[in-house]
């Protein structure tokens, strides 16, 4: 197979493979499938399944810690009885800030036996962007980390939340076996929990299949993060079509996750397809390269969560003797570029990509579910790709108001149409819901959701990803909002106009953010290093621009809109004499000005970002 095709030669050499896994892919296929979002099929009830079929099978691993689950069923079990003490019901929400570890998927577990959702705050927000986050939900509770309360108290007082005593606080400790000291305006969580006893909660209300069991806050183009409710049923379509049909996953199976657990793949892919084998998660709190197969030999696992730059952050560590000393098989996630794609796989011994296609407020999703290389497999779901125009997310239509499909192997817009069984869920905000539908693409009355995202089909109807369009951007695993920057920047008071893009460095994946912007008091008087400060506090690190283009103007079309296209192609070149280009180099504070010895360097891959 080449890096651009599927034939039947390839489907035909994976029929052995999917022989094996027949039985685990019928089971799948039937949890994929459920329709009746008032069947009591939940993530309660699944866990609470594991528990009583695997009690002593290991649940969740983290550091030294080893939790079953009939025992990881009783403690989020105690969750929920302290949060219906609290007089939460099924409809409520709580908002979670906390670092990947046990308690944040106990809590998840618990408020959902109640229908209570958790919204899964971005643990690198701060400031402006984390306010606006939580006060889009208007929690009842919300549950702080020890290893985060510094950056939520900055914004304890802006929050828009009624009710005595709603700030829930857990020491950054094994909370199974102490409690630690809460601070002064919080509620020792683990100590209240403990007064509970583990029986699973009867409810007069329980929740549903089509109850929102999350929000997963996502930054898209109309600026700050929006908030998507995911409810059970995407819980149970994770367990049956990532757990089951792609992974078969085992109880003897362990998944390795360093992907935040706020974050769809985590805590949607990766968990939902654990708790699909009765299997284990092993966490930890953030990638290490270094660490990475340490850990995996450590914890036995044979699977991992993966994003693409993590993947390209293993190949570039040198090669050693334990490449293959491990007994990991097979992984699960997305943005895996086809240009390292077997080398991953050759170099580690992987033999099972489960590359996937997803978001977290969409109605459409593909897998590799036949195990292809560099494809992010089909869908069984009704989609198509069509024209649009260059630089947007906007799609072309023709003389008579409709859309056009491209043909085989061209890059098109993924569009996926909103039926009663593929339903979207949109947004907290009506506004952006709607902004996401498009109506009348091919007759009157359809209605899709615009993905953002290009795509191609490389046969078969497997299709494989080529670029994130219009004002978003993916960098470092993470979905950056250009207009969120430049909304950011504009609250600075430095600068005067302001336009944030997406620009490609080599051997990286994703985009970096750069923008160009005109100074409010002329280049001469404009301190960089104020404006990297400003960023710093008030972004989450990731959507810090790597690259800024300070200039004395930016041209403008005649109907005054900014040709982002030729801002974007120009990138951190430096041939411009009359502007400057700043980098943020890695493992530094500052921006440093770009020269063409620098530019040549970060062409040449010489500089690791």
């Amino acid at each position: 197979m080449t890096d651009n095709t599927v034939s039947a030669r390839d489907l035909v050499r994976s029929l052995p493979g999917i022989l094996r896994r027949f039985p685990s892919i019928a089971k799948g296929y039937y949890y994929y499938s459920v329709k009746d979002d008032n069947k009591d099929l939940t993530l309660g009830t699944l866990i609470e399944r594991n528990a009583d079929k695997y009690p002593r099978r290991p649940a969740v691993l983290y550091d030294d810690v080893r939790i079953n689950w009939q025992d990881f069923n009783a403690w989020a079990n105690r969750f929920a009885h302290y949060f219906r003490s609290r007089g939460l019901v099924k409809g409520d929400a709580i908002a979670v800030f906390l670092e990947n570890r046990p308690e944040l998927l106990a809590v998840v577990a618990g408020a959902a036996k109640l229908g209570v959702a958790c919204a899964m705050l971005n643990t690198s927000q701060k400031g402006r962007v984390l306010e606006h986050s939580i006060n889009l939900i208007k929690p009842k509770l919300v549950v702080v980390g020890e290893e985060l309360s510094d950056t939520f108290d900055q914004v304890r007082d802006q929050l828009e939340i009624s009710g005595d005593e709603p700030f829930l606080f857990l020491a950054d400790c094994n909370t199974l076996s102490g409690f630690g000291d809460a601070p002064d305006g919080y509620i020792n969580l683990a100590a209240n929990v403990s007064a509970y006893q583990g029986m699973n909660p009867q409810v007069p209300n329980p929740p549903t299949m089509g109850d929102t069991a999350v929000y997963l806050f996502t930054s898209g183009t109309t600026g700050l993060p929006k908030a998507a409710p995911g409810s059970h049923r995407k819980f149970v379509k994770a367990y049956g079509g990532f757990g089951l049909m792609s992974l078969s996953m085992q109880p003897e199976d362990v998944l390795y996750c360093t992907l935040p657990l706020y974050h769809g793949t985590a805590l949607l892919v990766c968990w939902g397809s654990v708790i699909a084998g009765g299997s284990a998660i092993a966490l930890r709190r953030k990638f290490s390269a270094s660490a990475f197969w340490d850990d995996v030999r450590r914890y036995k696992a044979t699977t991992f969560g993966y994003v693409g730059e993590l993947c390209r952050y293993l190949l570039n560590q040198p090669a050693t003797p334990q490449d293959r000393s491990h007994g990991l098989v097979k992984m699960i996630g997305n943005g895996l570029r086809p240009s390292i794609w077997k080398p991953f796989k050759d170099r580690f011994g992987i033999n099972t990509v489960a590359e996937l296609y997803a978001s977290s407020e969409g109605n459409i999703g593909f897998s590799n579910f036949f195990n292809m290389d560099n494809t992010v497999g089909f869908s069984t779901a009704p989609y198509k790709l069509v024209r649009f125009h260059e630089g947007t997310r906007d799609p072309i239509r023709n003389s008579k108001g409709f859309m056009e499909e491209v043909k085989q192997g061209e890059p098109g817009l993924l569009i996926g149409e909103i039926t009663k069984k593929w339903s979207f869920e949109g947004y907290t905000q009506k506004e952006a819901t709607e902004k996401s539908i498009l109506r009348d693409a091919f007759k009157r009355g359809d209605q899709w959701f615009n993905t953002g995202d290009v795509l191609r089909e490389i046969g078969f109807r497997h299709l494989q990803f080529v670029d994130r369009m219009g004002d978003t951007f993916r960098w470092k695993g993470e979905n950056v909002s250009t207009t969120e920057v430049e909304n950011i920047i504009d609250g600075s008071g430095l600068v005067e106009e302001a336009i944030g893009y997406g620009v490609e460095i080599p051997n990286t994946n994703g985009k970096a953010g750069m923008v160009t912007l005109v100074p409010q008091q002329g280049k001469a008087a404009f301190d960089i290093q104020a404006l990297f400060r400003y960023l710093n506090d008030n972004l989450p690190p990731y959507a810090i621009p790597v690259f800024i283009r300070v200039t004395d103007g930016i041209e403008k079309t005649g109907t005054f809109k900014y040709r982002k296209v030729d801002i974007q192609k120009m990138a951190y070149a430096t041939q411009k004499a009359e502007d400057d280009v700043y980098v943020w180099l890695p493992k530094t504070q500052e921006y440093t000005l770009v020269t063409p010895e620098l530019e040549k360097d970060i062409n040449d891959g010489k500089i690791r970002f």
